[in-house]
């Protein structure tokens, strides 16, 4: 639905995107492959310092059902079914992790004009219902997002956020950590033609006083390859660039220097995403 103001989850999202969104210290290693019928099969590899990880997903769609399932190197299944408009502006998801017995959990999702709700409980005696929701238009967005642990009686999680939207700018401003941290967020498209705009996210927390600044921007050399630099209050510098070299298939080189102390050796990532 291209239309109304999303979810909670979108509050903030593009300033989140450009400033964290692909940047990493680790190996990566993606392939997917389509079999005949059409399910697509993903196997994943990273590397982190000596500790080497594994999983390989298979999705399959049919008609408006995706199903998800994936095993990881710790023996873990993760699925998911996803009922894509069973009603209009609704989506339908289920999820659990074997062998957690208490990880299953029915999440609802409703999109409306003016109108954003998700809705989450777990399927135990004693489940966690999460509820989060906005309300507003293109141009501004007021929500939600709660959880309440019914074993204890008590809110786990009580967050709110403002999203304003003009033309080219978004800027946003949440409460979180049950009113411990506040985040303001800015994205400015400065030319849509090559891809190029700038991002701050501003983080104070009331009980340490710390501020967390960090500003970044992006930028498309060409059609297929995008450039991106941010640095924070602390001193870390990061940038990244991206290439497509063949569709939907990315090779994406990230580094790290701590500019305090330069004569760390910097953190350098590498992600490489085949898919046919």
């Amino acid at each position: 639905m291209g239309k109304g103001p999303g979810l909670y989850t979108d509050i903030g999202k593009k300033a989140r995107d450009l400033l964290y969104k692909d940047y990493q210290a680790d190996h990566k290693f993606t392939l997917t492959t389509y079999t005949s019928n059409g399910v697509a099969i993903t196997s994943t590899g990273t590397k982190k310092g000596e500790l080497l990880l594994a999983d390989i997903s298979t999705e399959l769609k049919n008609k408006n059902i995706t199903t998800n399932v994936k095993v990881d190197t710790s023996s873990k299944l993760f699925a998911t079914v996803t009922v894509d408009e069973p009603a209009p502006g609704l989506k339908t998801i289920f999820s659990f992790i074997a062998p957690d017995q208490r990880s299953g959990k029915v999440e609802l999702q409703y999109q409306h004009e003016y109108a954003g709700i998700s809705t989450s409980i777990g399927l135990t005696a004693n489940p966690l219902v999460n509820f989060s929701g906005v309300v507003g238009n293109n141009s501004v967005t007021v929500g939600t997002d709660l959880s309440f642990d019914t074993a204890s009686g008590n809110f786990t999680k009580l967050n709110a956020g403002l999203n304003f939207t003009h033309s080219d700018l978004i800027a946003s401003l949440t409460l979180n950590d049950k009113g411990d941290t506040l985040n303001a967020s800015y994205y400015h498209i400065v030319s849509p033609l090559t891809n190029t705009a700038v991002g701050a996210e501003l983080s104070h927390s009331f009980s340490s006083n710390e501020n967390t600044l960090t500003i970044g921007t992006q930028h498309a050399l060409d059609p297929l390859t995008t450039v991106k630099a941010r640095l924070n209050n602390y001193g870390r510098a990061s940038a990244l660039i991206q290439h497509e070299w063949r569709p939907k298939s990315l090779i994406t080189i990230s580094g790290e220097v701590d500019t305090g102390a330069i004569e760390k050796s910097a953190k350098v990532g590498l992600a490489l995403a085949l898919k046919p």
